[in-house]
């Protein structure tokens, strides 16, 4: 079976596609997880990467869970109660996790449906670029489940408790135009148009000092659930970092010089 993650990398921006349009890019086996875990885990250890874009192959992004695996009492819905929760803590909870890890910023590309897991995984990325042809569910409720790959925490933090409530005790799909009223995503642009502005805004990102981008991105976790005391303290920590790199020199050398910056990532 080939990979379930391609991984490309071009000028600092590492492209992962989830590879199985033929399954909607469902995720429901223990391979994808741990590619997923693993990708993550070698992008981090690697200084070269300034930005992560996550797409799916096919018409939809994903899919999320597999019906048959649940009606079959297959995958994570094998076994006693003990053993799904097992499953679940070992299986595709390690998803959100790895996400949350990385200090570098995600961007979802969604160019399709993204129900359930896949919703999920869109709120897990930093960002969200949609197709007009995007569509958004948070469809557990209407499975008889719940969302317990994190979903229910990433996506009150993400478009605020009662938008989320409305999503998860509806289970109703949204297009894109709605999912950009709610501020799921930072914009729609046309489905042929899609990987090229994703591509811009990386860059855009990718053009600033990546050790800064990396540490700004680890304050904005790290403060969500702090005090602006614990905040603040880590501000200070980051910026002693942040003041000692050869890209913050280079950075106000060329705002007083009135040229564009040079950094080198040190």
């Amino acid at each position: 079976m080939t990979d379930f993650l391609l991984c490309t990398q071009q000028e600092g921006i590492v492209t992962l596609t989830m590879n199985r349009p033929e399954e909607r890019n469902a995720l429901t086996e223990e391979h994808q997880i741990l590619e997923f875990a693993d990708v993550c885990a070698r992008t981090r250890r690697d200084p070269s990467v300034k930005v992560v874009i996550l797409t799916g192959a096919g018409s939809a992004f994903s899919a999320g869970g597999n019906l048959k695996n649940m009606r079959d009492k297959k995958g994570f819905s094998a076994g006693s109660p003990a053993d799904i929760r097992d499953a679940y803590r070992n299986g595709i909870q390690q998803i959100p996790l790895a996400l949350y890890e990385l200090d570098i910023p995600t961007i979802a590309v969604v160019n399709g449906p993204a129900i359930g897991a896949g919703m999920d995984l869109t709120c897990m990325c930093d960002l969200r670029v949609a197709s007009d042809r995007a569509s958004f569910a948070s469809s557990f409720v209407k499975l008889g489940i719940v969302p317990a790959d994190g979903g229910a925490w990433l996506l009150s933090r993400t478009i605020g408790q009662t938008k989320a409530m409305e999503l998860m005790l509806t289970g109703e799909t949204i297009d894109a135009q709605r999912a950009l009223a709610m501020g799921l995503v930072t914009t729609v642009v046309p489905h042929d148009e899609l990987m090229g502005k994703a591509l811009d805004f990386a860059q855009r990102i990718a053009a600033n000092p990546q050790r800064t981008v990396r540490l700004t991105k680890r304050l904005l976790r790290e403060s969500d659930g702090a005090t602006l005391r614990s905040s603040l303290e880590l501000a200070a920590a980051y910026q002693a970092l942040a003041h000692n790199t050869d890209d913050h020199e280079e950075a106000v050398r060329a705002f007083l010089e009135k040229r564009a910056p040079v950094f080198s990532g040190r």
